[in-house]
């Protein structure tokens, strides 16, 4: 009895186990199969060419390519700025709300919860009118202030991005960090305030330590999401192609190989090694914060 109820309740998992073979196992299987591939050329390129095995040889060719660990390199020190300071902001957000009513709370979470609901293709091109000298209204703010900004320069071109990605991010961010501090014993303050304590350190001592999971959580969400970025750099490259360049983030070399050079055993390779910097540079912050956790 026990054991027909077992495989009763594991029949409901099939439609995601075949999802997840289907959608996730079998292109990462292939991706790798591609990757131990190269196309040659014969009769001097009038003959088509052929698939031969290569082995490694292009994963050797990837981890010298400098322009791929360039990319990766610059995306990984925009994420040591970016990913902390739009955490802080959601943290920051999750607290107010949780010090407000529940009413109030509600309204508010809804409004910041929208930027998260605009399509991120959609998000940019709005930021990037926005930034446009023509008809964005931030130039000519700057000009009245003093401030002669170009929001495309090549200084400026990541930090208009990074609060383009700020403001998509936040609401999802602050939603997780809010529903975690839901889950904090609310006699705890109580406690700490009959005590003398003060919000701020009620905050500090008492809430901040509870969310740690879910800040742990976002953190690594937003690690994958980062190393992945695509869609704003593409669309800031149509406004300024002479700033972000074809290789400005791993994504878009791997884009280029595959649809603009047609090599798609070397883009396979590409996305191979990326998944693993993903997965690697997952894991290290994971068990960095579990750490400190403990």
């Amino acid at each position: 009895m026990i054991r027909s109820l077992r495989w009763k309740g594991a029949a409901f998992t099939v439609p995601f186990q075949l999802g997840f073979v289907f959608l996730y196992l079998l292109p990462i299987g292939y991706a790798v199969y591609q990757s131990m591939y190269r196309s040659q050329s014969s009769g001097l390129g009038l003959g088509g060419t052929t698939d031969e095995f290569s082995g490694f040889d292009n994963y050797q060719q990837g981890l010298t390519d400098s322009k791929f660990m360039g990319s990766v390199l610059r995306v990984v020190v925009f994420a040591l700025v970016q990913i902390p300071v739009m955490l802080l902001i959601s943290l920051a957000l999750a607290l107010l709300l949780d010090a407000v009513t529940a009413k109030m709370a509600g309204k508010f979470r809804i409004m910041l919860l929208v930027p998260y609901m605009i399509p991120g293709v959609v998000a940019a091109i709005v930021w990037i009118n926005v930034y446009s000298p023509d008809v964005g209204p931030l130039t000519p703010l700057g000009d009245f202030f003093g401030f002669h900004w170009n929001f495309f320069s090549p200084s400026m071109v990541w930090p208009s991005i990074g609060n383009l990605l700020t403001w998509h991010g936040i609401g999802y961010n602050m939603v997780i960090i809010y529903a975690a501090l839901q889950g904090v014993p609310r006699e705890l303050f109580e406690a700490a305030r009959l005590d003398g304590a003060s919000e701020w350190r009620i905050a500090l001592n008492i809430k901040i330590p509870f969310v740690r999971g879910a800040l742990v959580l976002t953190g690594m969400l937003s690690i994958i999401q980062m190393l992945q970025i695509f869609n704003e750099p593409a669309l800031f490259r149509n406004i300024t192609p002479e700033t972000v360049d074809d290789s400005f983030t791993p994504i878009m070399i791997i884009y280029n190989q595959a649809f603009n050079a047609g090599n798609y055993h070397y883009a396979a390779t590409l996305s191979v090694l990326l998944a693993l910097i993903l997965g690697v540079a997952s894991f290290l912050f994971y068990r960095l914060t579990s750490r400190e956790a403990d």
